[in-house]
C-alpha cells in the first residue's frame, strides 16, 4: 500500500529544512498561557499528540511536567528521544490507534497537527482515541488555524530559499482541503512533495467533538488566548472535556 503523504513528508529531512524557522517563542508565549489557564497541578500527566521534534513538549517538561510526545515520524522521535528525561519520553505512534487508557491529565494537539485524513471517519476515530487516553475529567486542547481567514488569504504561489534550496510552493484548495504542493531540486535530483490539510470550520469541529464524546467547554482566537472572531482570528483553539455519554 503506497504510503499517505504524509508518512513520506513529515520522515524527509527537507520538511525539517523548509520549517526550521518556526518560532520557539511564540510556541513558548502559547505554552505559557496556556498553562496559566489550565493550571495544571504538579503531578499532572501531559500527553503531546503528534509531536513532531517535540519542541512543545521539551517546553511542558521545563516547566516541571510528566510529558509523553507521540508522532508518526520516526525521524521527529528519533531526534526528540535525545531530551528525554525521567518525565519526558517519545514514542512513534499514529494518533488514529489507541495508546493509553485514561492515563493523562490534558492531551495537547498543537500547531494544526490535525486534518490530515481522508475521511471524517478517521478524524472522529483519533478524537475517540484521544478521549480514551483521557482521564475523567481530562481536557483535550486542539489548536487548527482558523479556516476563514485563511481561504480568503491564501497565497497561491510562493519561493521559498532556504540552505540554498529554492522551495516552490502552491496551495489551493480541492474537495475543501487546502492542498500545499512542495517542489525543489538539491544535488541534482528533483523533489515533489505535498500536504492536504482539511479546510475544518467551527460547525465542522463541533459536529467531530460531538461524535466522538467530546463537550466544548470554551475556544479562542490566537495564542494570546483572545476571543475567536472569524474573520480577524489567526488560529481556532479548542478546549474540550469528555460529554457526559
Amino acid at each position: 500500500m503506497p504510503k499517505k503523504w504524509f508518512q513520506n513528508w513529515f520522515n524527509s529531512p527537507y520538511y525539517h529544512i523548509l520549517y526550521q524557522q518556526r518560532n520557539d517563542e511564540e510556541a513558548e508565549f502559547f505554552i505559557d498561557n496556556l498553562c496559566a489557564y489550565l493550571k495544571p497541578g504538579a503531578n499532572s500527566r501531559l500527553l503531546d499528540i503528534a509531536c513532531g521534534r517535540g519542541r512543545h513538549s521539551n517546553y511542558l517538561n521545563k516547566k516541571g511536567y510528566d510529558v509523553t510526545g507521540i508522532d508518526l515520524s520516526f525521524s521527529s522521535i528519533k531526534y526528540a528521544q535525545q531530551f528525554e528525561n525521567s518525565k519526558l519520553r517519545f514514542f512513534v505512534h499514529d494518533m488514529r490507534y489507541l495508546f493509553y487508557i485514561n492515563y493523562f491529565d490534558f492531551a495537547f494537539n498543537l500547531f494544526t497537527s490535525f486534518g490530515y485524513f481522508e475521511t471524517e471517519k478517521d478524524h472522529v476515530n483519533s478524537l475517540k482515541t484521544f478521549r480514551k487516553s483521557l482521564k475523567k475529567d481530562g481536557l483535550l486542547i486542539l489548536d487548527y488555524f482558523n479556516r476563514e481567514k485563511i481561504l480568503k488569504h491564501l497565497t497561491q504561489q510562493e519561493t521559498k530559499t532556504i540552505d540554498g534550496i529554492d522551495f516552490y510552493i502552491s496551495k489551493n484548495i480541492v474537495n475543501d482541503k487546502i492542498v500545499k504542493s512542495i517542489s525543489f531540486e538539491h544535488k541534482n535530483k528533483d523533489y515533489a512533495f505535498k500536504e492536504e490539510v482539511s479546510s475544518f470550520s467551527f460547525a465542522d469541529f463541533e459536529r467531530m467533538f460531538k461524535k466522538s464524546g467530546f463537550e466544548i467547554v470554551n475556544y479562542f482566537g490566537d495564542y494570546s488566548l483572545q476571543p475567536f472572531d472569524e474573520c480577524k482570528s489567526d488560529r481556532l483553539i479548542f478546549i474540550c472535556k469528555k460529554a457526559d455519554v
